[in-house]
């Protein structure tokens, strides 16, 4: 997400760095962090333990801090981010005087790129893709972009109370949602694992949907605020919504944390209430780090560091850090490539994944330092606003900025 560009700017070229907005670029390459690490212990887990090894009492202990801490808090953000894209997309578009059905069609043509893309990134790498369920959102919903912010936040919230329920209830049925228990995700032929993957992609995709409408909502309403892009303007709103966010997600996800571990014993619908009440506290959590992210972009100004530009390179380029992420579980877990999941404890499984996502910063900041944006970002800009009738690409604010 960007500023327009300058008066004068020529056409061909991108936006400027230093007239970029830090917060989002930043947000979206910190929360690469957590989806990395919940990512990796994932894959962990899948191998299981002995309950009564060497080093089990600290497995547990991990499992406790990743559930309370980034299991369900990375992505409610990148959903509300997602929302605030497409919504700044259309607010420049109607301030430019095009019409409504023509944006709309902009979005699900995005919409269905997206979904297209995620498809390959479940069948080629990863089982828990997320992003064709932002290209779904973009097809669904795109009216939500058109509507006032009475009703964007009744639709918000009424997917926040009935599909994180569901979802919930779902999550606590291992043989629906678990693709490990079907053998096929770590095992010995890559076949049985894409097949599995294939399967499990239309019922892991509606139940991540169910639960990201809501941020997307929240998303919407903050960028016709420019709660982001002006973070200076929104201080008031940015600290109640980290100092209070962060601690109400730590103590709904605590119990759930405690459960998953194995240290508190659940069942039936009380362990279906701590996963909702984990949920739900997760957007707490997703919106408190995004605005902690963005207090610290005011805090800094326009200063950037190597470390802030590297990190903000890696937002500006987060799908395809995404599917770099994915690309290692694909080398480093399975049994028929290096098999490290069988090997890793749970402390061991996070300092992997912080690895993993270490290496994405590097390979994006490279990639900064050479102008180049990130392949994925490029594909989904050709497919967004190319000319359907001539072919040819068409360059606007919006494609040069990532939006």
């Amino acid at each position: 997400m960007s500023l327009p560009p300058p008066p004068g700017a020529p056409a061909s070229g991108g936006v400027p760095l230093s007239r970029r907005s830090l917060a989002p670029d930043l947000s979206r390459g910190v929360m690469l962090l957590v989806i990395a690490v919940v990512h990796a212990h994932v894959f962990q887990e899948m191998v299981g333990g002995d309950p009564q090894a060497p080093g089990a009492a600290f497995d547990a202990a991990t499992t406790v801090f990743v559930m309370t801490f980034a299991e369900g808090r990375g992505y409610p953000m990148f959903a509300a981010l997602f929302g605030y894209g497409l919504a700044r997309v259309h607010l420049r578009r109607v301030a430019e005087g095009q019409p409504w059905p023509r944006v709309r069609s902009l979005v699900r043509r995005r919409g269905r790129w997206l979904v297209l893309i995620g498809l390959l990134h479940t069948v080629l790498l990863f089982f828990g893709d997320i992003i064709a369920v932002y290209g779904l959102i973009a097809l669904m919903f795109a009216g939500l972009l058109h509507v006032g912010d009475r009703r964007l936040l009744a639709h918000g919230f009424t997917w926040m109370a009935l599909g994180t329920l569901v979802y919930a209830f779902l999550n606590t049925v291992p043989s629906f949602t678990d693709p490990a228990a079907g053998g096929g995700v770590l095992t010995g032929s890559p076949l049985a694992d894409m097949v599995t993957r294939l399967f499990t992609w239309p019922v892991m995709t509606p139940m991540l949907l169910m639960t990201s409408v809501f941020p997307f909502a929240v998303g919407v309403w903050a960028a016709r605020r420019r709660v982001m892009e002006e973070p200076g303007l929104h201080l008031g709103l940015l600290r109640r919504s980290a100092f209070a966010g962060i601690p109400v997600a730590v103590l709904g996800g605590l119990p759930y944390g405690l459960a998953s571990a194995g240290l508190w014993e659940t069942a039936g619908a009380a362990e279906t209430g701590l996963a909702w009440l984990h949920l739900l506290t997760g957007y707490a959590g997703g919106f408190g780090y995004a605005a902690l992210i963005a207090l610290l972009a005011v805090r800094l100004g326009d200063r950037r560091g190597p470390v802030v530009r590297a990190l903000a390179a890696t937002g500006q380029r987060s799908m395809t850090c995404y599917l770099l992420q994915s690309a290692g579980w694909a080398v480093l877990f399975p049994p028929y490539a290096l098999g490290l999941a069988s090997g890793l404890s749970g402390l061991g499984s996070v300092l992997v994944g912080a690895a993993v996502w270490l290496a994405t910063v590097v390979i994006a900041d490279v990639m900064r330092r050479t102008g180049a944006r990130g392949p994925a970002e490029r594909l989904l800009r050709w497919g967004t606003y190319r000319e359907p009738r001539s072919g040819a690409a068409t360059v606007t604010a919006e494609a040069r900025s990532g939006g």
